[in-house]
């Protein structure tokens, strides 16, 4: 699949690119990335040069679609499907550097990215979202996307760190995109 290009008001949401590296390397070395992503830690150069390569690689492949998320030209997060069967399920996942937290833009490009995901030529019947408990920012930004909580996963994720308790939630075309009841937001 070639890569997509999508935009929003304020952002651009494209390929990560090699005048990226720096700043995905900058952004990574944030204790909160390694705490709730599966981003190696430590963070170093060559693994933003690897992740780049990696992005264009899956892209290519169809089964993993990660877009850089752009203010200004400029590079402030990432936001990706995973494991896309098109006219199946995919996964969400996204982070931010901590420069661009609060000010909308995940939330802004997850709904831009959904809204792709639930039409042609992907036309996914389910995007799924899992974070690692406790993990409530990321939770309030799924819930702000009308995604439904669905449960805990006891030690259902796993990174090089160990195995973790996990949040689920899922979100269907059909489903009204408002905030849902979240037991541990509300």
């Amino acid at each position: 699949m070639e890569p997509v290009i999508l935009h929003t008001e304020r952002l651009e949401l494209s390929i990560p690119v090699a005048s990226d590296i720096d700043a995905i390397t900058e952004a990574a070395q944030d204790p909160a990335v390694p705490r709730w992503t599966t981003l190696p830690s430590p963070y170093s150069r060559s693994d933003a040069e690897e992740f780049v390569e990696l992005s264009a690689r899956r892209w290519e492949a169809g089964t993993d679609l990660t877009w850089a998320v752009r203010v200004d030209g400029a590079w402030v997060g990432g936001i990706g499907l995973h494991g896309v069967t098109v006219g199946g399920d995919a996964e969400i996942g996204f982070w931010m550097a901590e420069s661009a937290r609060g000010h909308g833009y995940l939330t802004e490009a997850a709904a831009r990215v959904i809204d792709f995901a639930f039409t042609e030529p992907l036309s996914l019947a389910r995007i799924q979202w899992r974070a690692i408990a406790g993990n409530v920012p990321s939770a309030r930004a799924a819930r702000a996307l009308g995604f439904r909580y669905e449960g805990l996963l006891r030690q259902g994720l796993s990174d090089p760190r160990g195995r973790h308790d996990g949040w689920i939630a899922g979100l269907l075309p059909a489903d009204e995109r408002t905030p849902q009841p979240w037991p541990m937001l509300d």
